[in-house]
């Protein structure tokens, strides 16, 4: 059985690249993948990277999204609409860093797609109780 997949969306590929490697460090059998900067190489993000890897990490069990500012937003929304609506795919609403720690170990368990994301979100609820 395969594991739920994640895909780390920045408009940095640094900041992406450096925490794909701590998360795979952590748990190595949770499939990850990163799309991070333009396709020129810039600071911001690009639709086609993010199709990409998507594509790169899905499975059955469904894929759960990470990213780092609001304005990546459209990015992925256009790059889901292209693989089109009956894939299994979840945009987390939690912080990129410790969001994409909390859904690596639940995902690394075999959990669902839905438990996945909830363990990413419940990370921006206990943030905003601190």
């Amino acid at each position: 059985m395969s594991c739920v997949g994640l895909v780390l969306v920045s408009h940095s590929e640094k900041l992406v690249e450096g925490l794909a490697e701590f998360l795979s460090q952590v748990q190595k059998q949770v499939p990850i993948a990163i799309a991070g900067g333009t396709d020129e190489g810039e600071l911001g993000t690009s639709m086609q990277k993010i199709k990409e890897a998507i594509e790169s990490v899905y499975s059955d069990q469904g894929v759960i999204i990470l990213f780092d500012f609001g304005s990546a937003s459209m990015s992925i929304e256009m790059a889901i609409e292209m693989l089109g609506p009956d894939k299994r795919i979840r945009v987390a609403d939690a912080p990129l860093v410790e969001g994409a720690y909390a859904a690596v170990v639940q995902a690394s368990v075999q959990s669902s797609l839905e438990k996945v994301l909830a363990s990413a979100e419940k990370v921006n609820n206990l943030q905003k109780l601190g």
